[in-house]
């Protein structure tokens, strides 16, 4: 890649995370890492040393050094999601471009207002989930459902798990309100932004969960059931319980009216990106449509070439919309009323 774009990341806690891709295979191609930022000093000074001989850009616990910056176009912000969006409003506001994570925002107005402002600003706000364009394997599924004529997707079940024995830290993920249902927050909030491609208009949730072996005051096991206006159900389970060897596994089945989509179901699969595709015959015999394996390589990265893109002014197809957005925030509303509540909420 000739041009990669000068990026600086604000919050080094999940942002260490981004700091390696950026310094590595994945998105270095895309994006030049200029600026390393967090108000904590020692968490910045242990970023600073470990890649000393990869990176000789700007260190500061000060964000507005990067937003003063005219070298610095694009900000990575990977604070905590609470008033993420008040961050962003700065961010726009100083001319330049925001790459963030999931979850977007926790207050679906104020999640609204900021992508009104940016779009009315002409900057770009991007995420990983959901991510800039339809994925890869979402695209194939809905190319599958017109290909052979499989109707209208009318269930859905979605599953990620993973083995923590957490203690409170008096963080975020110790509190409810900040942290809503957390298994399904932390780690089912990926699945949740997966079906909005098959699945718009939620109408009504349900939040079952426990606390099995965690320290924290919230929960590490629990299950979402949601009722779409069309009729559709779909149900995602996420537990930081399970230790079956296969953790972060995002299974997905999609019941269509004739057919039903699996995508990286069953104990046996060789490795991410498994679809299949099964429907029956005119004797209603089960036969086998597709069966394709994805290239895996960049499923759990960040979608950097798609952001270099965008940000180029050479958009790929089937772009997110705001609206595609502002689904999985009005759920993550819905979840954290249904958790103080009786369980049931309307999304809205």
């Amino acid at each position: 890649m000739e041009n990669p774009i000068p990026i600086g990341v604000v919050g080094l806690n999940f942002g260490r995370w981004i700091i390696e891709e950026l310094l590595t295979d994945p998105g270095k191609p895309y994006f030049k890492l200029a600026a390393m930022c967090d108000a904590d000093a020692e968490r910045l000074n242990t970023q600073k040393t470990k890649w000393a001989e990869h990176f000789q850009g700007k260190v500061t616990q000060q964000i507005d050094d990067l937003l003063n910056d005219p070298e610095i176009p694009v900000i990575g912000l990977f604070t905590g999601p609470v008033r993420r969006a008040d961050f962003i409003r700065r961010i726009i506001r100083a001319g330049k471009d925001v790459i963030t994570t999931k979850p977007f925002e926790l207050d679906p107005e104020a999640a609204k207002s900021v992508l009104e402002e940016a779009q009315s600003l002409g900057r770009k706000v991007m995420m990983n989930s959901p991510g800039p364009v339809l994925s890869t394997d979402l695209a194939l599924i809905k190319d599958w459902q017109k290909k052979h004529n499989l109707g209208p997707a009318v269930a859905a079940r979605a599953e990620v798990t993973a083995d923590y024995r957490e203690k409170a830290d008096g963080g975020w993920y110790d509190n409810p309100e900040l942290c809503p249902v957390a298994p399904l927050f932390r780690l089912g909030i990926y699945m949740l932004n997966d079906i909005w491609p098959l699945f718009p208009d939620a109408e009504k949730l349900h939040v079952l969960h426990s606390r099995l072996f965690t320290g924290r005051p919230t929960p590490d096991h629990a299950q979402l059931g949601i009722r779409f206006r069309s009729g559709a159900l779909v149900n995602i389970f996420a537990s930081f319980c399970v230790g079956d060897g296969d953790h972060y596994r995002n299974s997905l089945v999609i019941n269509f009216e004739r057919g039903t989509v699996f995508r990286d179901s069953g104990p046996e699969r060789k490795q991410d990106g498994h679809l299949v595709l099964i429907t029956k015959n005119d004797k209603w015999e089960r036969i086998v449509l597709e069966d394709v394996y994805l290239d895996a390589a960049n499923l759990h990265h960040y979608p950097w070439q798609a952001f270099h893109q965008i940000l180029t002014g050479n958009p790929p197809p089937n772009l997110t919309t705001h609206e595609q957005i502002l689904a999985g925030v009005r759920i993550v509303r819905a979840m954290s009323e249904a958790e103080r509540g009786s369980g049931w909420a309307e999304v809205r």
